[in-house]
Formats: C-alpha cells, structure tokens, sequence
C-alpha cells in the first residue's frame, strides 16, 4: 500500500505542471492586438487569461492542469459577441491554427479541431452535389443514390473515427436526414424539415457550450421558409416545430434558446413573431423559472408593438388658464401624436427637435401634437430649453434612464420616437427625423 502512495506522489509533480499551449496566427496583422480566452460551459462562460498579438500576427498560451477539457471561445476584437470562435481542447494535446479575416480558421495541430474541420468540409461538399443534382433538373436517379452512399459513408466513417471524443458530439448530432432511396426535391426537402433534429441532444452540455444548438435552430427557422410562402406564418410554423423538437430538453435550455430566436425577430422589427414566441413559449417558460427580469422585457416589447395603446403617464397642460393634470391617453388635441423622449444633454436632441418644431408648424390645427418627455437629471437645463418649443406638451422624467416612464418606454438612446393615432395606438416608430417625416409624407 505504502509503495503505491509512493509512487503517485511522484507522479503528482508531473500531472500538476503538465501543460499544453495555444498558439495562433492572425492576419491581416494591423486589424488584430489582443485575444481573450474563456472556458465557456452551459451556463456561463469563465474568463481564462489574455494575450497580446505580436507585430507579426502571432501568440502563444499556456494551458495549464487547472484548464479541463471542454469548449474554449476566442475573441479577438468588441464586440465581443460578434468576433470569436470556438475551440475543442481535450487536455490531450496542443492546439495551433491560423485565422484571417477573409478566409477563417485552419488548424496546424490539434486532431480534434482538425477532424471537426475536416467532417464540415466534406459534408459541405457533399450537399453542393446534392444541391447541384436538383438544380440541374438531372433525371439520373442512379447519380443521386451514389451522392446520397457517399453522404452516408462519410457520416458514418467520422462517428466511427471521433467515437470518444469531444468532435465527435458535434458529428453526431450534425448527421443529415439521407434518402434509403431515390427521391424528388419535393419530397427530400419535406423529409429534411421532419429528420431536421433527430440527432440533437438538447441536453448534451458540450453542443450547450457551443454556438452549434443556437445555428441550428436559426438555420432551420430561416432557412426553412419556401419560396412564395408567407414569411410570418412559415416563421411561426418553424417555430413551434423546434419548441417541440426541444420537447425533452431543460427550461433553461428552452429559455436560452428561444430568448435568442425572440431577439433576432425583435431586432429585425418582426413583432408579430416575436409576440408569437413570447406568448406561446418563452413567457410561459421565463414565468416558471421566476424570471422576472426576461418577463418584464418581454411584456414591455409587447407593450410597445405596432397597435398597441401607448404605455400612460401623467401630462400637466394649460387648459383654461389652468395647469390641470391629464393622462396621455386623455388628450383629445389632434388626429395624431408624435411622442418624442428627448434630453437636454443629448446633441442629437438638440439638433433634431428644432427640425421636428419647424416640420409640426406645417400642419393644420388639431391635425398633430408634440409630447416631449424629457430624460433629465434635473429640471433647470430643462427648463430652459423648453421655452424654445412652446408649441410642445412637456413632461419631464427625473432620474435619466431610471425613471420608470423610460423604463417601461425601454428608451436606451434618446431621441426616440413614436407616432401615435387618436386613440394613442402605436402606428409607427421612426429610428430618427428623417424617418418621421417620411412617414407623414408616405400618409398623404
């Protein structure tokens, strides 16, 4: 007993020193300078350490014991979120490649990456002969089935050589629906759709520390629209069919998932389907997870969509040499409002709402009215500037981006504006004054 305690201190030293290193080469050298590393898992993603690139393009890492095996994300420029990529590091062996701007990432050393590499090159070819087949309207069934063999012994090759391995989770789970026969591009588009998740394993914690579940399901829900269909009605039928696709998976790998399918039809304007989302899938999942922030964005974007009665808030007005006060959804002065959130120390502001005065004098009375709210620290800038906008109903909201009004407006940048009709409904959200006036001129 005591020899085989002997013998692992021995062995100690050498299993807490070993390491493996991280070298790259960037080109071209002037756009890059630094490069962050993180150790990126279901949850979160933990800050590794840094490294300076050198005049010619190049650095090196050491991966010490304490760095375990599992996915690892580079940035190398901010934002963050746009320019990385991900790496397999098993512990096992050093990793080296080289990365430009034009033409990605190619890998020196490391198997893993290289064969991971080396599947997504094949399979790519792969389906351009398919697609290549289709196209040219051939009528040689024999031809497809031998791409459609070839596609299956690639397929089947790598998951025997990646059985084990970190890579080999990604090939599996990447394995494409292939035909047992011949069959029409009718019929081969419709069986991808139904075999599109089979071998996804929503729960797999390496594809959850990957950009891979995020591209598929994007991949799917645009890409599988069909020319001449409806792109709203095809998007929420893709929709429901990865929500059911991740039927088995955790809530919390549902919410990651479908918050960010949510973002990328909010940020594209596609209200419709981003309520579609929140009301069937992803407020219902925020709910039971007590996730009172993701609710709350989620209702304030809905909130705020197109038809929508504007959030309220209290308006202080003349009225019979009186200053009363009114709700915004009281007003009964024109056909419509131009709601505009504005700050006295904002330049663009102060740029624009001389423009927005000059262009409201052009209509007739009653036909529409001016909200200013101002985002302020304090009232006496305010105050002031104010006095150069008579025609305007101003409400002030103290405490900047805190205030509650703000908040529920999710006002990040000002100036923001909306367009409301009589009843206060939300009719348009113009990015800047240009946009204003072009919805106005596109109304008569």
């Amino acid at each position: 007993m005591f020899k085989k305690f002997a013998v692992l201190l021995l062995l100690l030293p050498l299993v807490t020193f070993g390491q493996f290193t991280l070298k790259g080469k960037f080109s071209p050298v002037e756009e890059f300078d630094w490069i962050l590393i993180y150790k990126v898992t279901p949850t979160h993603s933990t800050y590794v350490g840094d490294t300076k690139i050198n005049t010619e393009g190049k650095f090196e890492f050491a991966l010490d014991s304490t760095q375990t095996k599992g996915m690892y994300r580079l940035v190398y420029a901010v934002p963050q979120e746009e320019f990385n990529f991900d790496i397999i590091y098993n512990a096992k062996e050093d990793i080296e490649f080289t990365f430009d701007i034009d033409s990605g990432l190619e890998y020196q050393a490391s198997n893993e990456n290289k064969l991971i590499t080396s599947y997504t090159e094949s399979m790519a070819v792969i389906s351009q002969s398919i697609g290549d087949y289709y196209n040219e309207r051939s009528t040689d069934s024999t031809a497809l089935m031998n791409i459609f063999k070839t596609q299956r012994e690639i397929q089947n090759e790598y998951e025997k050589i990646s059985k084990g391995t970190i890579a080999g989770e990604f090939i599996r789970a990447n394995k494409p629906y292939i035909p047992e026969g011949y069959q029409g591009i009718n019929d081969y588009i419709k069986n991808i759709r139904k075999h599109f998740f089979d071998h996804v394993n929503f729960n797999s914690e390496i594809l959850q520390s990957s950009n891979f579940l995020v591209e598929r399901i994007l991949n799917f829900v645009f890409g599988m629209v069909a020319q001449g269909e409806n792109d709203i009605e095809s998007f929420k039928t893709n929709i429901s069919a990865v929500a059911k696709a991740m039927k088995n998976a955790t809530p919390q790998t549902k919410k990651m998932l479908l918050h960010i399918l949510w973002q990328q039809f909010s940020e594209a304007n596609y209200e419709e389907v981003a309520n579609f989302i929140t009301d069937n899938y992803l407020l219902p999942i925020a709910r039971t997870l007590k996730d009172t922030e993701l609710s709350t964005e989620l209702i304030r974007y809905r909130s705020l969509s197109f038809g929508k009665i504007a959030p309220d808030f209290d308006i202080e007005i003349l009225e019979d040499n009186k200053i009363i006060k009114k709700k915004l959804s009281a007003l009964d002065l024109a056909d419509k409002y131009v709601l505009v959130f504005w700050s006295s120390s904002c330049s663009h502001c102060l740029e624009e709402l001389p423009l927005l005065r000059d262009f409201t004098k052009k209509f007739e009375k009653g036909a529409l009215k001016v909200v200013a709210f101002g985002i302020e620290d304090d009232e006496y800038r305010w105050k002031s500037e104010t006095y150069n906008y008579p025609e305007f109903i101003h409400v002030i909201g103290l405490g900047k981006w805190e205030n509650e009004i703000s908040k529920i407006y999710n006002i990040s940048s000002t100036p923001t504006y909306f367009v409301l009709d009589k009843s206060k409904r939300i009719i348009a959200k113009p990015l800047d004054i240009v946009e204003l006036k072009s919805f106005f001129k596109d109304q008569k």
